[in-house]
């Protein structure tokens, strides 16, 4: 199954780039505006017209405790690979503390199922190989917008293979229950987000641009400043959901570049402003792509 996930992320940018079409004016960090746009409308037509249907009934039929459960469980396996890159950026002490996360959801929260780290003071990280890439001098490159992966970079497109060699949902056997485990996980990261995706549509009168921008922004900020990954997205002057409209999926979300769930708020915890009740850090799921990755 990682093999088949892996050809299919090549195969998906290896398009991406053969479709590169000419702009006028193109930008420096996005030269090939034309195509992306074009993919970002179709991930986004895809959204409304697959995605968000179902990601409504399964939230209408699956309580808020459930749902919390199931982001915790994939909040829990994105500490794998938080705690493997963090080792290869010499971040020890992210390192250890996603190391301790893990050991603690993992047994004492039922395989993750409950985030008992969180409020014992482990913060939570987000760290992919295209950060640590990053941090390697290896330059982002144009910017991409995939078909179903969306939002990405050459760099960050480059580190998906490892992604997904790395997720351990994807050795499951036989391949029906990691399938099964991916599409859970697909609709429920767009169940969490609902809410921010009429944000992105309020927050900005070009929202490819606006998606664009934030995920850039955030990818640059983790690479330069965010020693530890785990800072928030410029707010852009918005109230109450300009972030976590970023967040916002066209088609669910990239978690393809790295993304993964924050854990849910424990009861009586506010969750993180800006931000649906359980949903990613801000601008590590954007729109226009499927959790495809890990």
């Amino acid at each position: 199954m990682t093999r088949f996930r892996t050809s299919a992320v090549l195969a998906v940018g290896a398009l991406t780039l053969a479709g590169c079409a000419t702009v006028t004016n193109p930008t420096p960090t996005d030269p090939i505006e034309g195509f992306n746009r074009s993919m970002f409308t179709f991930n986004d037509k895809l959204d409304k017209a697959v995605m968000t249907p179902v990601a409504k009934g399964y939230q209408f039929i699956v309580p808020q405790p459930g749902r919390d459960m199931v982001t915790n469980f994939f909040s829990n396996v994105g500490d794998v690979y938080n705690f493997a890159n963090n080792l290869l950026q010499l971040q020890i002490t992210a390192a250890v503390q996603d190391l301790m996360r893990l050991t603690i959801n993992t047994l004492w929260g039922v395989g993750g199922l409950f985030d008992f780290a969180t409020p014992a003071g482990l913060p939570k990280h987000s760290q992919d190989f295209g950060v640590t890439l990053g941090k390697w001098g290896v330059p982002d490159g144009p910017y991409l917008v995939l078909p179903l992966l969306g939002p990405s970079t050459v760099r960050d497109t480059a580190g998906m293979a490892a992604n997904l060699y790395l997720d351990p949902t994807s050795y499951i056997k036989p391949d029906w229950v990691s399938y099964s485990l991916y599409g859970v996980r697909l609709v429920n990261t767009r169940a969490n987000l609902l809410d921010a995706s009429n944000l992105l549509e309020a927050a900005a009168l070009d929202p490819y641009s606006f998606t664009r921008d934030a995920y850039l922004a955030r990818r640059k900020y983790l690479i330069s400043g965010g020693a530890s990954g785990s800072a928030p997205l410029p707010n852009y002057e918005e109230e109450d959901g300009a972030a976590g409209a970023a967040g916002a999926g066209a088609a669910g979300a990239a978690a393809g570049a790295g993304a993964q769930p924050m854990p849910a708020p424990a009861s009586g915890a506010s969750a993180e402003p800006g931000l649906p009740q359980g949903s990613p850090l801000p601008g590590t799921m954007v729109p226009g792509g499927l959790p495809f990755r890990r």
